[in-house]
C-alpha cells in the first residue's frame, strides 16, 4: 500500500501538467481539499505549527508534528506529502521510520538551518538527501526545497547547482521557493533535469502560465491557513465590537 501510494504521488508530478497542492494545517482542512476532489494532500510547516500552538521552524515537538500528519492520513484516501522542514534534527534512519509511521509517502526537506536561517553546505545537504532516500526506499517521494531565493543568493546558477545534485541524491522533485519571475522559472525548469515545484503567491504566474512554463508541482505553503486566520480574526474582532461577526465587511 505505501509503495503503491509512493508511487502515485509520485506519477502525478508531471512537467507541463502540475500536481496542484493547496497545503492544509489539520484534519478538516484535509478533508476539504480531498472533497474538492484534489488526488494528494500536503501539510505546510509553518501553518501546522501555528495551529499546534508554535513558531515555525523547527519549534514545534517532532513528536507533535507527526502526531498531526497522522490525523491528516487517517481522514483522506489519497496520498499525503508532509512538510518537515529539514528532519527535526532526526537521523535519516528514524526520520525514515517515524514518518512512515504517520502514512504519509511524501515529505519537504529544506536545505537551510531553520533555527539560523543559513543555507547548509550543499554537500552535506546531497548526503543527507540520499540517507533518507537509501532508508525509505521507493516508499517515500522526496521534495527537496532549495532555500537560495530566500537566503540571499537569488542567482539562478546556485539554484539549478543545489537541483542537481539533489536529484542525483535521489530527490523525487526540487522546490526553489521563493522564485517568482516569470522569465527565471522557465529558465530554470529547463535546466533542471526533473520536476520542479512552484510556491504560488501574490506575484507568481497563474496556474495555466506555470504549467505553460513546464512546472510539475504547485505549493501554496501557509497562505490558506494565513489567509482562513485573517478572516477568523476579523469576525471575532467584529464579536468583541458587539457587532454581528456575518454581516458583509465593508
Amino acid at each position: 500500500m505505501t509503495i503503491d501510494r509512493a508511487a502515485a504521488l509520485r506519477a502525478l508530478h508531471v512537467p507541463g501538467e502540475p500536481l496542484i497542492l493547496p497545503n492544509v494545517w489539520d484534519a478538516a482542512s484535509a478533508r476539504a481539499v480531498r472533497e474538492a476532489g484534489f488526488p494528494a494532500v500536503a501539510t505546510g510547516s509553518a501553518a501546522v505549527a501555528r495551529v499546534l500552538g508554535y513558531d515555525d521552524g523547527e519549534q514545534t515537538p517532532v513528536g507533535e508534528m507527526l502526531a498531526a500528519v497522522a490525523r491528516i492520513t487517517r481522514v483522506v484516501d489519497v496520498p499525503v506529502t508532509a512538510d518537515l522542514e529539514r528532519g527535526f534534527g532526526l537521523e535519516p534512519a528514524e526520520l525514515a521510520e517515524r514518518l512512515a509511521a504517520t502514512g504519509a509517502v511524501g515529505c519537504n526537506l529544506e536545505d537551510s538551518d531553520p533555527r539560523t536561517g543559513e543555507l547548509v553546505d550543499i554537500a552535506a545537504q546531497a548526503k543527507f538527501l540520499a540517507a533518507v532516500r537509501a532508508e525509505a526506499g521507493p516508499g517515500l517521494v522526496v521534495n527537496a526545497r532549495i532555500d537560495t531565493y530566500i537566503t540571499g543568493d537569488p542567482g539562478r546558477a546556485a539554484a539549478v547547482t543545489r537541483a542537481r545534485a539533489y536529484l542525483d541524491a535521489g530527490a523525487d522533485c526540487v522546490y526553489p521557493i521563493g522564485l517568482a519571475d516569470e522569465r527565471e522559472i522557465e529558465a530554470l525548469v529547463a535546466e533542471v533535469p526533473g520536476p520542479v515545484n512552484i510556491l504560488f503567491r501574490p506575484g507568481v504566474p497563474d496556474l495555466a502560465r506555470l504549467a505553460g512554463l513546464g512546472v510539475a508541482r504547485v505549493s501554496y505553503g501557509h497562505g490558506l491557513h494565513q489567509a482562513a486566520h485573517t478572516y477568523a480574526v476579523g469576525m471575532i474582532e467584529a464579536i468583541g465590537r458587539g457587532r454581528d461577526p456575518y454581516e458583509p465587511r465593508e
